[in-house]
Protein backbone atom coordinates (compact mmCIF):
# COMPACT_ATOMS: atom_id res chain seq x y z
CA UNK A 1 0.00 0.00 0.00
CA UNK A 2 1.24 3.46 -0.92
CA UNK A 3 0.36 6.89 0.48
CA UNK A 4 -1.28 7.78 -2.81
CA UNK A 5 -3.59 4.77 -2.52
CA UNK A 6 -5.06 5.75 0.88
CA UNK A 7 -8.70 6.81 0.93
CA UNK A 8 -11.32 7.20 3.65
CA UNK A 9 -13.79 4.40 4.39
CA UNK A 10 -16.86 4.23 2.16
CA UNK A 11 -19.61 6.60 3.39
CA UNK A 12 -17.47 8.29 6.04
CA UNK A 13 -16.98 11.55 4.11
CA UNK A 14 -19.99 13.59 3.06
CA UNK A 15 -20.14 16.55 0.70
CA UNK A 16 -20.15 19.99 2.34
CA UNK A 17 -23.63 21.31 3.13
CA UNK A 18 -23.93 24.64 1.29
CA UNK A 19 -26.50 26.93 2.86
CA UNK A 20 -28.32 29.70 1.02
CA UNK A 21 -27.75 28.42 -2.52
CA UNK A 22 -31.30 28.55 -3.87
CA UNK A 23 -34.64 26.87 -3.24
CA UNK A 24 -33.55 23.68 -5.00
CA UNK A 25 -30.84 23.06 -2.43
CA UNK A 26 -33.43 22.55 0.31
CA UNK A 27 -31.81 25.25 2.40
CA UNK A 28 -32.08 28.44 0.36
CA UNK A 29 -33.50 31.89 1.01
CA UNK A 30 -33.35 32.19 4.84
CA UNK A 31 -30.73 29.40 5.08
CA UNK A 32 -32.34 27.69 8.08
CA UNK A 33 -32.52 30.88 10.19
CA UNK A 34 -36.27 31.45 9.88
CA UNK A 35 -37.77 34.91 9.38
CA UNK A 36 -36.45 37.98 11.21
CA UNK A 37 -35.69 38.05 14.91
CA UNK A 38 -32.38 38.26 16.73
CA UNK A 39 -31.18 34.80 15.70
CA UNK A 40 -31.81 35.57 12.03
CA UNK A 41 -29.38 38.52 12.05
CA UNK A 42 -25.67 38.39 11.42
CA UNK A 43 -23.91 38.40 14.77
CA UNK A 44 -27.28 37.74 16.39
CA UNK A 45 -26.54 35.60 19.39
CA UNK A 46 -26.98 35.87 23.14
CA UNK A 47 -24.29 35.00 25.66
CA UNK A 48 -24.49 31.80 27.68
CA UNK A 49 -26.83 32.17 30.64
CA UNK A 50 -28.74 35.14 29.21
CA UNK A 51 -32.44 34.91 30.06
CA UNK A 52 -33.89 37.69 27.95
CA UNK A 53 -33.37 40.42 30.52
CA UNK A 54 -34.85 38.42 33.39
CA UNK A 55 -32.49 38.27 36.38
CA UNK A 56 -30.27 35.28 35.52
CA UNK A 57 -30.20 32.20 37.71
CA UNK A 58 -26.51 32.71 38.49
CA UNK A 59 -27.39 36.09 40.04
CA UNK A 60 -30.63 34.98 41.73
CA UNK A 61 -29.16 32.25 43.92
CA UNK A 62 -27.39 33.15 47.18
CA UNK A 63 -23.62 33.11 47.07
CA UNK A 64 -22.77 32.50 50.71
CA UNK A 65 -21.39 29.24 52.07
CA UNK A 66 -20.76 25.85 50.55
CA UNK A 67 -22.70 22.62 50.65
CA UNK A 68 -20.65 19.54 49.91
CA UNK A 69 -22.93 17.17 48.00
CA UNK A 70 -20.52 14.28 48.63
CA UNK A 71 -20.46 14.71 52.43
CA UNK A 72 -21.45 11.75 54.56
CA UNK A 73 -23.02 13.41 57.64
CA UNK A 74 -22.57 11.59 60.95
CA UNK A 75 -25.30 11.34 63.58
CA UNK A 76 -24.41 12.92 66.92
CA UNK A 77 -24.78 11.68 70.50
CA UNK A 78 -23.54 13.23 73.74
CA UNK A 79 -21.83 11.55 76.68
CA UNK A 80 -24.92 11.66 78.89
CA UNK A 81 -26.66 9.29 76.40
CA UNK A 82 -24.17 6.57 77.40
CA UNK A 83 -25.78 6.33 80.85
CA UNK A 84 -28.49 4.17 79.25
CA UNK A 85 -25.94 1.33 79.17
CA UNK A 86 -24.60 -0.85 82.00
CA UNK A 87 -21.00 -1.21 83.17
CA UNK A 88 -18.96 -3.32 80.75
CA UNK A 89 -21.40 -2.92 77.83
CA UNK A 90 -20.20 -2.26 74.29
CA UNK A 91 -21.90 0.73 72.70
CA UNK A 92 -22.41 0.27 68.94
CA UNK A 93 -24.68 1.88 66.38
CA UNK A 94 -27.01 -1.14 66.57
CA UNK A 95 -27.24 -0.87 70.36
CA UNK A 96 -28.02 2.86 70.13
CA UNK A 97 -30.74 2.22 67.54
CA UNK A 98 -32.18 -0.57 69.70
CA UNK A 99 -32.40 1.74 72.74
CA UNK A 100 -33.82 4.50 70.51
CA UNK A 101 -31.04 6.93 71.34
CA UNK A 102 -30.47 7.24 67.58
CA UNK A 103 -33.39 7.23 65.15
CA UNK A 104 -31.21 6.45 62.13
CA UNK A 105 -27.55 5.82 61.51
CA UNK A 106 -26.88 5.86 57.80
CA UNK A 107 -23.20 6.87 57.77
CA UNK A 108 -22.24 6.33 61.42
CA UNK A 109 -22.17 8.51 64.51
CA UNK A 110 -19.90 10.82 66.47
CA UNK A 111 -19.67 11.13 70.25
CA UNK A 112 -19.48 14.67 71.62
CA UNK A 113 -18.38 15.75 75.09
CA UNK A 114 -21.58 17.33 76.48
CA UNK A 115 -22.54 15.90 79.85
CA UNK A 116 -20.66 13.27 81.83
CA UNK A 117 -20.21 9.54 81.54
CA UNK A 118 -20.51 7.60 84.79
CA UNK A 119 -20.33 4.04 83.49
CA UNK A 120 -17.36 1.99 82.32
CA UNK A 121 -18.35 1.27 78.69
CA UNK A 122 -16.57 0.46 75.45
CA UNK A 123 -17.78 2.85 72.77
CA UNK A 124 -17.35 1.95 69.09
CA UNK A 125 -18.02 5.04 67.00
CA UNK A 126 -16.91 6.60 63.71
CA UNK A 127 -15.53 9.69 65.48
CA UNK A 128 -15.03 11.23 68.90
CA UNK A 129 -14.44 14.77 70.04
CA UNK A 130 -11.26 15.11 72.11
CA UNK A 131 -13.22 15.93 75.27
CA UNK A 132 -15.53 12.91 74.78
CA UNK A 133 -12.62 10.52 74.27
CA UNK A 134 -10.88 11.87 77.37
CA UNK A 135 -14.04 11.60 79.51
CA UNK A 136 -14.74 7.99 78.42
CA UNK A 137 -11.17 6.93 79.21
CA UNK A 138 -11.21 8.74 82.58
CA UNK A 139 -14.38 6.81 83.51
CA UNK A 140 -12.46 3.56 82.81
CA UNK A 141 -14.00 2.84 79.41
CA UNK A 142 -12.58 2.59 75.90
CA UNK A 143 -13.15 4.80 72.88
CA UNK A 144 -12.67 2.75 69.70
CA UNK A 145 -12.81 4.35 66.25
CA UNK A 146 -14.40 2.02 63.69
Amino acid sequence: MKLSELSPAEGSVRAAYRKGRGAGSGNGKTAGRGHKGQKARSGGKVRAGFEGGQMPLARRVPKRGFNNIFAKPLEIINLNALDAFHDGDTVTAEALLEKRILSSCRYGYKVLGKGAVTKKVTVQANAFSDSAKKAIEEAGGKAEVI
